[in-house]
């Protein structure tokens, strides 16, 4: 447990454990009816508030150890052994406090008594106890929510930073004005079209709250306008295969999960007319299968960063990895589907 979790704990203990025996108080006045059966020992009393404490700190360290104890059943959903532990716990702590408090101070007048308000004490303390369990639970839950989604902020920043800088690098810009300038030559409608699909792609890129996923057919309508770009710079060169089922287009993936990896696929390989780049994209049940044939580039460096942070966005967000496999003719990566 966490320092402010164990103070809560504490605090919960000792306030619990002061409601429940507060009724043994009320022998402090003569007459009433509780100083009929019980006259007020300081030390039976002492007794019973520290027992009573003891019982509701050992309910918290066995519930809320992470990975230890009662909690790795908790936190494996089984619980019928859970619960069996816990009212095996507390049965066993009514019946030696019984035993104890009857071997140290004697028994009251009414038999029975003893157990009794154990059972109502300890009974009353558990349900309490369970209670500020479940609160501290919801804000563990709370903060480990704040803290993934502060980790996929900060690999979102940085996969759209690495992808700013490959499109603003001179390389990238060097391509894309060489092809604008031939199109304008040639077709000026078109080069007005590539414009129009360049703007696309650098607005997709920065008007996206990178923490929420987005619909797959969103991102495929964004690698639309990219892919566009690439078919006009290298024509007859580049091919895209998108064969997808209609009724997955509705899944989520990271904010600019496919870009990249087009990017990729265009970076490392060479791309002819006679041996032109064919991407592939499709699905394996609830998996969008990205693929590309092999033609390795001579003068390229990789140093893989674009796909370890595609994959701990994947992580982070889907609490699953991504699949990146190389056979002898083809570059596959495979994304989970939300």
């Amino acid at each position: 447990m966490m320092k402010n979790e164990t103070k809560i704990c504490l605090y919960s203990a000792f306030l619990i454990t002061l409601v429940v025996n507060s009724a043994k108080l009320l022998a402090l006045k003569s007459g009433g009816i509780i100083a009929r059966y019980w006259t007020f020992d300081i030390w039976e009393y002492s007794f019973q508030f520290v027992y009573n404490m003891l019982f509701c700190l050992l309910l918290f360290r066995l519930n809320l150890t992470e990975n230890r104890f009662f909690s790795v059943y908790r936190q494996n959903r089984q619980w019928a052994t859970f619960y069996t532990f816990n009212l095996l716990l507390i049965i066993a702590a009514l019946i030696l406090g019984s035993i104890i408090h009857s071997a140290l101070f004697g028994s009251v007048h009414l038999p029975g008594t003893i157990a009794r308000g154990y059972f109502i004490r300890f009974l009353l303390s558990t349900v309490m106890v369970a209670v500020m369990i479940r609160l501290i639970l919801l804000i563990r839950e709370g903060k480990k929510k704040d803290t993934v989604n502060e980790q996929l902020h900060t690999a979102y920043v940085k996969a759209q930073l690495t992808l700013l800088q490959e499109q603003l690098n001179p390389h990238f810009f060097f391509n894309t004005l060489s092809s604008i300038s031939s199109i304008i030559r040639e077709d000026p409608e078109r080069a007005q079209a590539y414009i129009v699909h360049l703007s696309k792609v650098f607005r997709y890129t920065l008007a996206h709250p990178g923490s929420e996923p987005v619909s797959l057919e969103t991102e495929l309508q964004h690698l639309g306008s990219y892919t566009e770009l690439i078919a006009m710079r290298l024509e007859n060169a580049f091919k895209i295969e998108i064969n997808i089922r209609p009724d997955l287009l509705q899944s989520s993936v990271p904010h600019l999960s496919l870009q990249p990896l087009v990017e990729n696929a265009v970076k490392h390989n060479t791309a002819t007319v006679d041996n032109p780049i064919i991407l592939g994209i499709f699905d394996e049940g609830d998996v969008l299968v990205i693929q590309n044939n092999l033609q390795p580039a001579h003068a390229t460096d990789s140093t893989g960063m674009g796909l370890a942070n595609l994959n701990e966005r994947f992580r982070l967000q889907t609490s699953r990895e991504i699949e990146i496999r190389r056979t002898e003719n083809h570059f596959i990566v495979k994304l989970p589907l939300l």
